[in-house]
């Protein structure tokens, strides 16, 4: 066996003989990595997880090439939704100009356009009204009969208005409950993923624009990225204002219990707010930002750091309760502690580590985080506190000063003792039947759980549409703000046919100078699929298409060329097309026509309406399959489609992280059992209840409906790390005690009764700290809480119960494997 025991000698005698210089190093290391504080910067929102994406790329490029915006680059829109019974209706369109009027007087909007229902209404009373003031008194002027009229030929001549309508747009009787308006800014510094950023130039304009707003009659509310950044940014720290301080009372209530003496306790919070200080502290030195993903480290870090106190202090304690002195006691629980805290670091750096090979940043920053959190988590726990606690002791025999309570948790008559020694009976009595039944069992859930869905939407990063009942008896310094923008989304998406965010782009490259190419377009927007929104037989679309049409109702010349042009007649010229592109370049429609081709020909863009109802699966394959019908190069992008390639990813690295995990885990536990007992088969019947853990997991996520989604992918390969932390303590304190006349049972019972109580203590705290994240004003963190605490509790009663017969199983194997090795060895001798 290797003689790995000279090197635990070395740290005994460092943390016994030299406990002072220890605990003076860890503070110094401490005040340095503090430092690291300031330096980390924050981040949110989707568009984090969308860097590297295909899809993602793809969009990139076509924002690049392409202005998004009708007035050019460098602005950005506001949408005003206007709620009423008729928002036709003579006071309703007058209210809605005058907050578009408002908007554009205030210097500080700096507003550059505006496109409403209003003011096309407006314009076909008087063509000539061209500012909102002359469009305002146009309609004043005319009589309701006269707007009724007025609507009916703008829903004729102009179809694209009816998109910014509700539903329920009634086309006889002009009537509609719901319209939108979109305001343009001039503004520098925005992108085609506003709204998805932990910041926006838009914020303070769009913040402002409510304001503004409100002063009109009539229910006109404002809505756009500018403000769901703003609440993107703001759920993050009333997150932690709701989850910290429950955390915070939670764990040390439990921690008081286990640890029943103030010396102990302080001794345990000083260290994990190390763990904490340490690892936050690297972020800043390392310049990795903190994003809403990050916000589960320090409770992943209170579960471990939690579980390694409580251990240590409970097994210093089964020493100095047979009135052992402090040294040779710290000595005893280190030499058997250091091993576990070893073999349980190792799989849970490789637990964790296991999302490093997701094409998702903020998913490998994550497992990067976590992995060096553990390492210091270790080396605080492992080192730091048995010294802290050694020192302390010290002092206490020295100055004679009280010891409140030196009773382990789970003592052999206690309660807790009693009732942990479950697993052990039924590992006595029945353990082959039981063993089965684990393992069909195992596999009915994990079966079950393969059926898991995976989601990604901006949705999963926002606040609730309602704040959960809690909410209201909050006192009004830790109550999270009033959120608005998940309303106004799903209002938008019930009302409208098509949103502002619901299309997709198709990205053209080829020669569009070809005489078939503006062909492909016109082809493949007949007969579109059922995600798409459709207008007269044809799918909604805007492309350059849309500009030539636009430019022909203008000119009669450029409709003329176009006609010569045109040999089947279906109003899409397939010949001389340099000669049009060159005449449309050269009108007043060029910059149009510029931001849906560019200029050498050579790449288009065509853009999709989509129902506000269909799922990302539909408008995904439906938006590749139209894609697959162009003989050009054509690649399918747009947000929806972005968003599912996220989906795909999540689910793909899940799986993959999984896989990896158990393997690395499984590799990892039977070279430690090796190499520190010469017993490897023992890493076998560690991985069985982490195993079932994984299984229960993955059932009860498919049965609560909880997704896959960057949270939530990766808590099946976490659970992998915290299951093993309980595991692998009662395997490692099992293998000390099955030593010379000590039988196999008898060595399960004293471990499970030591062991178990600090196992139990440490479940309780941990699924209580990590358990609050229910509490977190957004959906996503919350379920992510909730898994890790099932996870931990599902780990803790699987060690308890299933461990025992999974170690008696691996005993009997072995004297069945020594029995058949000794017979084959006779029987070739004779």
């Amino acid at each position: 066996m290797l003689d790995y025991q000279k090197y635990i000698d070395i740290l005994d005698d460092w943390i016994v003989n030299r406990d002072k210089t220890v605990v003076a190093v860890f503070i110094v290391t401490t005040l340095i990595l503090s430092a690291g504080f300031g330096m980390t910067a924050t981040d949110s929102g989707t568009s984090q997880f969308t860097d590297g994406v295909p899809a993602q790329e793809a969009f990139d490029e076509v924002n690049d090439n392409f202005e998004r915006e009708p007035f050019g680059e460098g602005t950005g829109s506001t949408t005003l939704i206007q709620k009423d019974q008729n928002v036709l209706s003579k006071p309703a369109i007058l209210n809605m100009l005058e907050a578009q009027n408002r908007l554009t007087q205030r210097e500080s909007q700096d507003v550059v356009g505006t496109t409403s229902v209003a003011q096309a209404v407006a314009q076909t009373l008087d063509p000539d009204a061209e500012t909102l003031p002359e469009q305002i008194d146009a309609v004043e002027a005319a009589s309701q009969s006269e707007i009724k009229s007025a609507t009916r030929t703008t829903l004729e001549r102009q179809p694209a208005v009816a998109g910014l309508l509700s539903n329920d747009l009634n086309r006889e009787e002009p009537s509609a409950s719901a319209t939108l308006t979109t305001v343009t800014h001039e503004v520098s510094g925005v992108s085609s993923s506003a709204g998805t950023e932990g910041s926006s130039p838009l914020t303070p304009i769009q913040q402002e624009a409510e304001f503004i707003v409100s002063s009109v009659d009539g229910d006109i509310s404002v809505f756009g990225s500018g403000l769901i950044s703003a609440e993107l940014s703001s759920v993050i720290s009333d997150s932690l204002g709701l989850v910290v301080p429950a955390a915070v009372v939670l764990i040390l209530f439990f921690l008081i219990i286990a640890y029943r003496d103030p010396f102990d306790l302080l001794i345990g919070l000083v260290s994990l707010a190390m763990a904490i200080v340490w690892t936050f502290g690297f972020m800043g030195w390392a310049g990795i930002p903190f994003t809403q993903m990050l916000i589960t480290v320090p409770p992943l870090l209170l579960a471990i750091g939690i579980d390694f106190g409580i251990h240590a202090v409970n097994r210093y304690r089964e020493e100095r309760v047979e009135d052992v002195e402090p040294t040779p006691a710290m000595r005893t629980a280190t030499d058997q502690l250091l091993p576990a805290f070893f073999i349980v670091t190792g799989t849970t750096v490789l637990g964790f580590a296991a999302n490093g090979t997701s094409q998702l940043g903020p998913i490998r920053d994550l497992g990067f985080v976590a992995s060096v959190g553990i390492i210091f988590t270790f080396l605080i726990f492992g080192i730091f506190l048995p010294s802290l606690k050694h020192f302390t002791d010290r002092q206490r025999v020295r100055y004679d000063l009280p010891e409140f309570s030196i009773a382990p948790i789970g003592s052999e008559d206690s309660a807790v003792g009693k009732s942990l020694t479950i697993g052990v009976t039924i590992a006595r009595r029945a353990p082959y039947v039981f063993f089965a039944l684990v393992l069909v069992s195992t596999a009915a859930m994990g079966a079950y759980g393969t059926g898991i869905d995976t989601r990604f939407t901006t949705e999963d990063f926002l606040p609730p549409e309602e704040n959960p009942g809690y909410v209201e008896v909050l006192p009004e310094a830790v109550a999270p703000s009033e959120y608005t923008v998940t309303k106004q989304i799903n209002y938008l998406e019930d009302t409208f046919e098509s949103g502002e965010s619901d299309t997709v782009t198709i990205y053209v490259e080829g020669s569009l100078q070809d005489g078939t190419a503006l062909e492909e377009i016109y082809r493949a927007n007949q007969d579109p699929p059922d995600s798409f929104v459709t207008a007269g037989g044809s799918a909604d679309t805007t492309s350059i298409l849309t500009v030539i049409n636009r430019y022909e109702r203008a000119s009669p010349e450029f409709r003329q060329l176009v006609a010569q042009n045109d040999q089947n007649g279906n109003g899409v010229p397939d010949q001389n097309l340099p000669t049009i592109y060159n005449a449309l370049y050269d009108s007043p429609y060029g910059d149009r026509a510029a931001s849906y081709m560019t200029d050498d020909y050579t790449r288009t863009r065509v853009v999709y309406s989509v129902e506000s109802d269909a799922s990302q699966q539909e408008v995904t394959d439906d938006t590749r399959a139209v894609a697959d019908e162009f003989r050009m190069e054509a690649t399918a992008t747009g947000s929806v489609v972005v968003l599912k390639a996220v989906s795909d990813v999540i689910a793909e690295s899940a799986y993959i992280s999984l896989g990896l995990a158990i393997l690395a885990s499984a590799a990892f536990l039977f070279f430690a059992y090796w190499l520190l007992e010469r017993r490897p088969g023992l890493g076998a019947a560690n991985l069985i209840p982490i195993l079932l853990t994984i299984a229960a997991l993955a059932a009860t996520m498919r049965y609560l409906d909880i997704p896959f989604n960057v949270l939530t992918g990766t808590t099946l390969s976490i659970g992998i790390g915290l299951g093993i932390d309980y595991s692998a303590h009662l395997v490692h304190r099992f293998s000390e005690e099955y030593r010379g006349d000590v039988g196999l049972l008898e060595a399960l019972d004293i471990s499970v009764r030591g062991t178990g109580g600090a196992l139990a203590g440490s479940m309780v705290t941990t699924t209580s700290g990590t358990g609050v994240l229910v509490l977190a004003v957004v959906p996503i963190l919350g379920q992510f809480g909730l898994l890790i605490a099932l996870s931990v509790l599902y780990s803790f009663v699987a060690s308890i119960l299933v461990l025992p017969t999974s170690i008696v199983i691996w005993d009997h194997s072995r004297g069945t494997l020594g029995t058949l090795l000794s017979s084959s060895q006779s029987r070739s001798v004779n």
